[in-house]
């Protein structure tokens, strides 16, 4: 049996049975960040500490809501909205973190594509980071429907019938996905599973995950620089100032609280004065099937996939309009996953030291922009085309990065010899 010494004091008699100091070094102390990174590098933070946001609060909401179609649209719209002391507070809260989950997500993910934070043995943090989007993409979907307001009802009647277009058991997966034919009590119950336990432990799995990605080839810095962690973090011991890293506690972690302090204002600024952009007007009429709103669209943060799924309006021979779009959908949703490995640069450099890659990445940032704006305008006219040529440079922006990326490398070669 082991020997402990006498422990003085609670800390020191759970370190000799727990090896906190040890615990501490690997997670905080002796865990290295570069030191020329700047504020974006604390999305990853903001995240979770966003996540941890949502969880409490919707927390408080479930203790009210009522999961069942003819009591669902009361309970959030009357009882937590105007009989519970603080409920407006707390849906609020819950709105306003589902939206802007989103915001900070989108920069994470386009921060790390232009310092090319999936290169050299840093795939497994990009493709557990989309893991994470993925994840989080269906808890939204799923808590969107959860209100049974107009809006929630057709949504979740739209996304679930996309199912529909899988080829042999597409009919059958749309209906085992509601529970019945069309979108009923059966389908809210389902969802509200989805919302509150699944898919929150399956983030919660992801996020921890995420960062155990990290460990091994740390994170990316503002260069590119190929960082030795082990010799700098012996230079870090005998003189701080001659290292190029950082531990993450409680050096790295103060700048993560600065920029988590400016974001919690951004955050309540939100919350108490422009709570509305959150909450779409059509989605307090009750969820009514007999009853089609004259336009149907997601939350913002959906709307350049939707975009992509609809933009192509009309058949190209054999193909069906329909077919085509979903084609271009899950085209869409999947071709982020391959980002490292539809970058052939060896290169690992932020977008402005890379000639091409530059005007790549903001030009897929302009038509992402113009993706979401049109995917909320009605799909008629020009708007349409618009949507269309839209859809068609997002899949060939993708379908031309391998050479670009390629003709970029020989280049920079040349160059150097």
């Amino acid at each position: 049996m082991a020997h402990f010494p006498k422990a003085h004091g609670v800390g020191e008699w759970l370190d000799h049975r727990l090896n906190i100091t040890a615990l501490k070094k690997v997670m905080m102390t002796e865990y290295w960040i570069p030191k020329d990174i700047n504020f974006l590098w604390a999305m990853g933070m903001i995240l979770a500490f966003t996540f941890k946001i949502l969880l409490i609060s919707g927390i408080f909401l479930l203790m009210y809501y009522k999961p069942d179609v003819n009591a669902a649209f009361d309970s959030v719209n009357y009882t937590i909205m105007q009989e519970v002391g603080y409920g407006w507070l707390f849906r609020h809260i819950h709105a306003v973190g589902a939206s802007v989950i989103f915001l900070v997500i989108y920069i994470h993910m386009f921060t790390g594509i232009y310092y090319g934070s999936y290169k050299k043995g840093r795939e497994m943090i990009w493709l557990s980071g989309m893991l994470l989007l993925i994840l989080f993409s269906a808890e939204a979907f799923s808590g969107y429907m959860l209100p049974w307001g107009q809006m929630s009802y057709w949504a979740a009647y739209v996304i679930t019938n996309i199912f529909g277009g899988i080829p042999l058991i597409g009919d059958e997966l749309v209906v085992w996905i509601r529970g019945n034919f069309y979108v009923a009590d059966a389908t809210l119950t389902r969802f509200f599973m989805l919302h509150v336990l699944l898919v929150p432990l399956a983030i919660m799995g992801g996020i921890a995950f995420h960062f155990y990605t990290l460990r091994i080839p740390h994170v990316n810095n503002q260069t590119g620089e190929d960082i030795d962690f082990g010799k700098e973090a012996e230079k870090y011991k005998e003189n701080p100032k001659r290292s190029k890293i950082i531990p993450f506690w409680p050096v790295f972690m103060a700048k993560d609280v600065f920029v988590l302090s400016v974001f919690l204002l951004f955050f309540f600024y939100l919350v108490f004065y422009n709570y509305g952009f959150a909450m779409d007007p059509v989605n307090f009429d009750p969820a009514n099937g007999l009853k089609t709103p004259a336009h149907i669209y997601p939350e913002w943060y959906f709307l350049w996939s939707y975009e992509v799924l609809r933009g192509f309006f009309f058949d190209i021979g054999p193909l069906k309009a329909a077919d085509i779009g979903l084609l271009a959908f899950g085209f869409a949703q999947a071709i982020l996953l391959f980002m490292p490995w539809l970058d052939r640069s060896p290169t690992v450099a932020p977008a402005n030291q890379r000639p091409y890659f530059r005007y790549w990445f903001w030009i897929m940032i302009v038509v992402l922009i113009v993706l979401t704006i049109y995917g909320k305008l009605p799909p008629t006219g020009t708007n349409a085309w618009i949507g269309f040529a839209s859809s068609i440079a997002f899949i060939v922006m993708f379908a031309i990065l391998p050479v670009i990326t390629e003709k970029e490398a020989r280049t920079v070669a040349g160059g150097k010899k």
